[in-house]
């Protein structure tokens, strides 16, 4: 988990509203909502280079302009940056790979603006009583197709197949584009930073068995909606699961010491955090801690964890 940092430049090629090519099928455009949670913005994907073209993670809708506004919900000008970049083709498809509200709320003005049906994945209703460091779902979201694991959709010289990857959220959905064997990873895998599993909703178990799904494809490219794009793919989700499995393995050595509260955890496994990202790593703690519970590992009493 890492935090893009004021005081070096500005790490991306383009800012927010511009729109660039990476190869014949892809183009991006880049959403002006940079924040810790989505680095310098979430990328909306353009795939097709003939009459139409599909739109992956249309972005967030929100206006920025209000006090006390997130900046990963901030969307002003997205949706025009995206017709812009879209001009003289017709939007077939507008793809979401999960509800956060850096993601799917501009999935609706967009379809309001060319007609286009909403595909992909499935609306997420939560009954959450606790606290979220991603209480960030979209409540409108209603797609007119919802699509399952190997399902497919084409336009003018693209196909894309459904790749379901719950863990992050359960409805996500990861997008193969079969003919240049890249994968659109949503909030998956990234390379700038690892990905938030917050309970309930988010599962460490579900997280890791969507990452050996990954491991066992043989994708050329991630395009990712955060970060660059990752040309090592195998080699990046071996490194994240190598990552998950090592902080499992902290948490143990902390409760072989006695009984703990995440707090605690988190202050003596993730030395130097920034301060903002305390509350995600504790959520990804609980995702592991969870896990460990249904395995029969630890065991929980009036938040205080130990071993069993």
């Amino acid at each position: 988990m890492t935090l893009m940092s004021e005081d070096k430049p500005w790490p991306d090629s383009i800012r927010g509203g511009d729109c660039e090519q990476h190869e014949r099928l892809v183009r991006r455009v880049l959403a002006p909502n940079p924040s810790p949670y989505t680095f310098t913005g979430t990328q909306t994907w353009i795939v097709g280079a003939g009459s139409d073209v599909a739109v992956i993670d249309p972005g967030p809708t929100g206006s920025g302009m209000s006090i006390g506004d997130p900046p990963d919900a901030n969307g002003q000008g997205h949706v025009d940056a995206i017709l812009r970049a879209v001009a003289g083709q017709r939007v077939a498809a507008i793809l979401c790979t999960h509800t956060h509200r850096d993601h799917s709320p501009a999935a609706a003005p967009l379809k309001a603006a060319t007609g286009a049906p909403i595909i992909g994945c499935a609306p997420l209703a939560l009954k959450d009583d606790g606290p979220r460091a991603d209480s960030a779902f979209d409540p409108d979201y209603a797609p007119d197709r919802v699509l399952t694991d190997g399902e497919r959709l084409s336009g003018d010289g693209w196909t894309i197949e459904a790749v379901a990857t719950p863990g992050h959220t359960s409805n996500h959905l990861c997008y193969g584009l079969i003919e240049s064997g890249a994968l659109f990873t949503g909030d998956h895998v990234m390379a700038w930073s690892t990905s938030v599993v917050s309970p309930p909703d988010g599962d460490m178990a579900a997280y890791m068995a969507s990452l050996s799904k990954l491991y066992a494809r043989e994708d050329r490219v991630y395009y990712p909606a955060h970060g660059p794009a990752v040309t090592k793919p195998r080699q990046l989700v071996r490194g994240m699961l190598g990552h998950r499995k090592q902080r499992e393995r902290q948490i143990l050595r902390e409760l072989e010491k006695g009984t703990r509260v995440i707090p605690v955890m988190v202050a003596h496994m993730y030395k130097g955090l920034d301060p903002r990202l305390t509350g995600a790593a504790g959520r990804s703690v609980l995702a592991h801690l969870f896990d460990l519970r249904m395995r029969g590992v630890v065991r929980e009493r009036n938040d205080e964890w130990e071993l069993a």
